[in-house]
């Protein structure tokens, strides 16, 4: 008798806290790129990396004429060159591409850095948005649909977007 209510005690249980557990999670689901995009500070953000940018595609431009005339002036020249001068020519020549290719790549990576160094506010302020809403609406999990689904498969959750918005003042 006492072994049979142990095992009843036991799956009572599990059955309570099986549906305790089912209860707790609920899912939701928010496109993270457009409610960014939609954030006044956004447009902000753009025309600033643009101008920052802008820099560094003025100077590769300027380096890209340089590379462009020096290659002109050698293939006019090439036929009438000695080896040791078409050699130090050519050897001129790869290394303002080496020097456009380094310049590009430390380019790209201050664009990215300072990108990042600018968003960070209103990623920040989206961030704890989405954390509000999904805290007053009592959502467990909340997934970034903007990425594609990270799970192959997944329970039907609820678009958390358009509450984002109306807590940030969006339209």
């Amino acid at each position: 008798m006492k072994k049979l209510f142990k095992v009843a005690l036991v799956a009572v249980s599990m059955l309570f806290v099986g549906n305790f557990a089912k209860a707790q999670t609920k899912i939701g689901y928010i496109n993270f790129g457009e409610l960014v995009r939609s954030m006044p500070e956004f447009k902000t953000v753009q025309t600033q990396v643009e101008s920052y940018q802008k820099q560094f595609i003025d100077q590769l431009t300027v380096m890209n004429n340089e590379l462009q005339t020096k290659g002109k002036e050698f293939q006019a020249q090439n036929a009438t060159m000695t080896d040791a001068v078409r050699t130090a020519k050519q050897t001129e020549l790869q290394d303002i591409q080496k020097r456009m290719q380094d310049y590009q790549n430390n380019a790209q990576q201050q664009v990215d850095a300072k990108t990042n160094e600018l968003s960070k506010p209103m990623v920040d302020k989206a961030h704890a948005a989405i954390s509000a809403v999904a805290k007053e609406k009592g959502y467990t999990y909340v997934f970034d649909s903007s990425q594609g689904s990270p799970l192959l498969v997944s329970p039907e959750g609820d678009d958390l977007l358009p509450s984002v918005k109306v807590k940030l003042g969006l339209k």
